[in-house]
């Protein structure tokens, strides 16, 4: 990024990037989140939410309405942002006792009702952002950092990627857990339910992604073609097709 312009970050790495229809929000190393208008050639900076959070921030989730989005920051504090008359405004955070870096990889509900975060130590937990932020789950694993998580579109299943290769979903009308996935040792960076909720997508280090069917917790498949590890993966509204990266 070239300083000075619309997309400059004031020498700040970015960590973490959140999509709506419109927009683009942006979060880096820096105090300061931005929001980018996807509507124009140029894709200029529309709002800066100044001082979200005071050591940066690492993981965004926009819910899939674009009306919501959910930012975590360094020092341990979850914010959440509603879109009133076209601008960003902060609606709350989970006050939780959360320690410097305890939660990490955040995902919303397609509504924005819901927020899903998992832990350094394991630990996956669900609030409800309607309910006065207060957590309705939480749920245990073995131990093993949470580096990705992601909800259902109908909010009912949680699943979880971690630094030792397991991969989890949980059911969050029961507050059980449904499945623990085989197939994947190395670190899963990435986890996606498709849009009908019939199959997750798990991938990582391993350079594979692997498919799971959600009601049985059978392995449907191993899609190759990665030759460094796999960092993102976004299904198409349609589920029929599956974006890696």
């Amino acid at each position: 990024m070239v300083r000075g312009s619309p997309w400059s970050t004031e020498g700040f790495d970015v960590f973490c990037l959140a999509v709506t229809p419109h927009q683009i929000i942006s979060a880096s190393g820096s105090s300061s989140i931005k929001v980018y208008s996807t509507t124009e050639p140029d894709f200029p900076l529309v709002q800066t939410l100044d001082a979200a959070h005071k050591l940066g921030c690492h993981h965004l989730a926009a819910s899939q309405d674009g009306r919501h989005f959910a930012s975590a920051g360094f020092a341990g504090d979850v914010k959440l942002w509603n879109l009133i008359e076209e601008r960003w405004t902060l609606k709350g955070q989970i006050v939780d006792g959360n320690k410097a870096g305890e939660v990490w990889a955040i995902a919303l509900s397609a509504d924005g009702q819901y927020l899903a975060a998992t832990s350094v130590d394991g630990r996956v937990s669900v609030w409800d952002n309607l309910g006065g932020h207060s957590k309705i789950r939480e749920f245990e694993t073995k131990g093993s950092f949470g580096m990705a998580i992601d909800l259902s579109v109908d909010g009912r299943f949680t699943a979880s990627g971690h630094e030792n290769g397991g991969v989890y979903i949980f059911n969050n009308d029961t507050g059980r857990l449904l499945h623990s996935l085989p197939g994947l040792i190395k670190p899963v960076r990435a986890v996606a339910f498709s849009p009908g909720c019939k199959l997750l997508a798990a991938a990582g280090d391993a350079k594979v992604i692997g498919l799971y069917d959600v009601a049985s917790g059978e392995q449907v498949v191993n899609l190759t073609g990665h030759g460094a590890w796999i960092f993102s993966l976004s299904w198409s509204d349609t589920g029929e097709y599956l974006l890696s990266g």
